[in-house]
């Protein structure tokens, strides 16, 4: 069993490493936003590379297994859902602005940091999947922390499946979708994904990673203040009239009656 400190540093080269590669495709094809495309694949990474140096004990398995759904599904789906459509507007922008020098822009700003992001919210996974006997664990968290992941995981799943279907019906084109889970959370996605994270907080806990909450609350963090809601309603209000009086009837994130 490699120690915890050298799974670590191995981790934060595997990330390093994935996003290095990443990056000179997305030099190939340019498109920088195959990064985005990867997020959830890097955690699947990430899992593997802590669970085999921890000498992949049985019991690391309940935090492997689904991290490994989850990053797969949602890997998956952003290469099906953004197939076809180019380089997303938000490196365009960043393409436009630097000109010549985006290249090496895009390698730190944007890959090698999401690689340390990566790292960073990745430390559950590492407590979890070092767990050498399941007597070691505390059980009703970690039960607590496996039903809080699978409540995010089907949440997010859903939502994700009931966008795709609206964005997939041509006289929906332009609108704001409001139905299914989308009527109680303008951001219903990003929901499940925080409380999913929540989960493996808990299920690192229930194997005395106590500390890593840093992580959850900075999953949390980015997904409200960053890289998701905020940037979303920034502009979807700007592009779509309808979004306004949404905004007016439905809770930003957490779910809750219509107004």
């Amino acid at each position: 069993m490699m120690n915890a400190g050298l799974a670590v540093t191995l981790g934060l080269a595997s990330a390093l490493g994935l996003m290095l590669v990443i990056w000179l495709a997305s030099l190939r094809l340019q498109d920088a936003s195959l990064v985005d495309r990867f997020w959830g694949a890097g955690f699947v990474l990430l899992a593997w590379v802590y669970w085999f140096t921890a000498g992949a004990p049985p019991a690391g398995l309940l935090m492997v297994i689904p991290v490994t759904l989850w990053g797969v599904r949602l890997s998956a789906y952003l290469s099906w859902r953004n197939w076809g459509h180019g380089e997303d507007y938000r490196y365009q922008e960043m393409r436009a602005r630097h000109g010549g020098r985006f290249p090496w822009v895009s390698l730190w700003t944007v890959f090698m940091l999401q690689g340390a992001i990566m790292w960073l919210v990745a430390m559950p996974l590492l407590y979890g999947t070092r767990v050498a006997d399941a007597g070691e664990l505390l059980w009703p968290l970690a039960a607590l922390g496996l039903a809080l992941w699978l409540l995010g995981f089907l949440w997010e799943s859903v939502a994700d499946t009931q966008l795709a279907r609206f964005k997939a019906d041509p006289a929906n084109r332009g609108q704001v979708m409001n139905s299914g889970l989308w009527r109680y959370s303008r951001h219903p996605n990003y929901f499940g994904e925080i409380v999913l994270w929540w989960g493996f907080f808990l299920m690192a806990a229930a194997a005395g990673g106590w500390w890593t909450v840093i992580s959850a609350a900075l999953m949390t963090f980015l997904l409200v203040r960053v890289s998701g809601v905020a940037l979303l309603e920034k502009k979807l209000h700007e592009t779509r009239p309808a979004y306004r009086e949404y905004i007016e009837n439905t809770n930003a994130l957490i779910p809750g009656p219509p107004r």
